[in-house]
């Protein structure tokens, strides 16, 4: 019997932002699904070995009209994956599948999986009622400013505890190599195993940029799109229409005391004014942001720190996490390239990555 209502449609946000851009995303997308009375499911992957287009923990939301967001792959376990749902919903029970080309052809499991790996997903009906579902888990602590440590049982011995519960448990429970997610075991009195997922969910990049030129938009184009939460400071007058409708919020230079910086806030002064950029790293400098980008060449930076430190006491070229000139060294010379360079630059940063070539990279693209 076929439980495919209607065909396959990717389901497209009006507006996503936040650094956990897809978990909102996916947010959004169950909310309508709750509303219309649509059955749905959720697909999360729980184990990795070898190589995959995303790492553990990503999601994947499947409606039984058809509506889908989210990813586990680059699109090659999609197609599957999306009947695989269909069926966890039909059945109303958790179901996992192994996608393996380690060891197997993958025309033999009907995909063509691009990467040399083995992917487990587990697949979970959601329950509408359930205050503690995966979704209304996660909906909980989306404002998040530190990171959080999340725990999803993949199997269970037990039956008070089905596979898909997830909660929170405190950040010191169990350290994770390189901070990374990953599948732990555990053995009862009775030799029995379970596997529960333990995953760090940090929080979104939130992006102070300081400035109102032309070059401001694709910045924050370029930041939205990504899903990162963007705070724009400059002369009000001046910013587009295009900037305060991509923006979380437009501020003047007098306002820009307010902000508070923490671990993933990034602040980039791009105001092509010199009094304005040093008015505002004596906002932000003693706030130690992890990255503090100024645009311009060494000796415009090297003229500001004299002054900062004449002035404020301020040691502007001794700070570590100082960027400047900004931005990557890709050549960058439209504002379109510049935004690339830069927004590349804040993402190895965060991620504690050179921003050099893979190609250069010895070993995994990721931990293992």
């Amino acid at each position: 019997m076929s439980i495919l209502l209607h065909p396959y449609t990717i389901w497209i946000p009006p507006k996503s932002t936040g650094a956990m851009k897809e978990i909102r995303n996916i947010i959004d997308l169950y909310d309508r699904f709750r509303d219309s009375g649509t059955a749905c499911a959720l697909a999360t992957v729980v184990r990795i070995e070898g190589s995959s287009y995303r790492r553990i923990g990503a999601r994947l939301l499947v409606g039984a009209d058809g509506r889908y967001t989210g990813g586990i792959s680059g699109g090659c376990l999609e197609g599957d994956a999306l009947r695989r749902a269909q069926r966890a919903i039909h059945a109303g029970r958790p179901a996992k599948r192994i996608y393996d080309t380690l060891e197997e052809d993958d025309r033999e499991i009907g995909i063509g999986l691009g990467c040399n790996g083995r992917i487990e997903v587990l697949f979970i009906p959601l329950d509408f009622d359930d205050q503690l579902n995966q979704i209304e888990v996660l909906r909980q602590r989306l404002a998040t400013r530190t990171p959080l440590l999340l725990v999803q049982t993949v199997t269970t011995v037990s039956d008070d505890e089905l596979p898909g519960t997830l909660r929170e448990v405190p950040l010191d429970t169990v350290t994770l190599p390189h901070g990374r997610s990953e599948v732990r075991q555990f053995t009862d009195e009775q030799g029995r195993v379970s596997e529960r997922l333990f995953e760090l969910l940090r929080p979104e990049i939130r992006l102070i940029l300081v400035g109102d030129n032309y070059d401001v938009l694709p910045m924050v184009t370029t930041a939205h799109q990504l899903g990162w939460r963007v705070y724009v400071i400059g002369l009000k007058r001046k910013f587009s229409a295009a900037t305060v409708a991509l923006a979380e919020g437009v501020y003047d230079y007098d306002e820009a005391a307010q902000f508070r910086v923490d671990d993933y806030t990034a602040v980039a002064c791009m105001s092509h004014d010199f009094v304005r950029d040093a008015e505002m790293l004596r906002v932000f400098l003693p706030q130690s942001p992890p990255y503090l980008g100024l645009l311009g060449p060494r000796k415009r930076a090297l003229k500001m720190d004299a002054e900062l430190r004449q002035t404020a006491g301020l040691k502007l070229l001794d700070y570590p996490n100082l960027y400047t000139p900004i931005g990557l060294d890709i050549g960058a010379e439209n504002p379109e390239e510049i935004a690339a360079a830069v927004v590349a630059e804040i993402i190895a940063v965060f991620r504690q990555r050179d921003g050099v070539s893979l190609r250069r990279r010895e070993g995994t693209i990721h931990a293992r």
